[in-house]
């Protein structure tokens, strides 16, 4: 796998990326150390994203839930001992 100093890879970024686009994978580095890897956007990565309610009826929230430890939040900020 191809691997290109920062300075090089912003020259030749879009040349670069075009080659990422196209399954040619790179690793940007900084002074010699492997900082990042460029891989291709698959639109299929994207499905696990937006999962929005995947563990619906699994949590309970409870009704009190925006009250909960009032007390002892109030007593840290006013520097009490609970």
């Amino acid at each position: 796998m191809q691997s290109v100093n920062i300075h090089e890879a912003k020259t030749h970024l879009s040349r670069l990326v075009e080659d990422a686009a196209h399954g040619k994978s790179f690793i940007i580095a900084k002074a010699g150390k492997p900082m990042v890897k460029v891989i291709p956007y698959s639109a299929e990565e994207q499905t696990g994203m937006g999962r929005l309610g995947f563990m619906s009826g699994e949590i309970r929230v409870p009704d009190d839930f925006d009250q909960m430890g009032t007390e002892l939040i109030s007593a840290l900020f006013e520097g009490k001992d609970r």
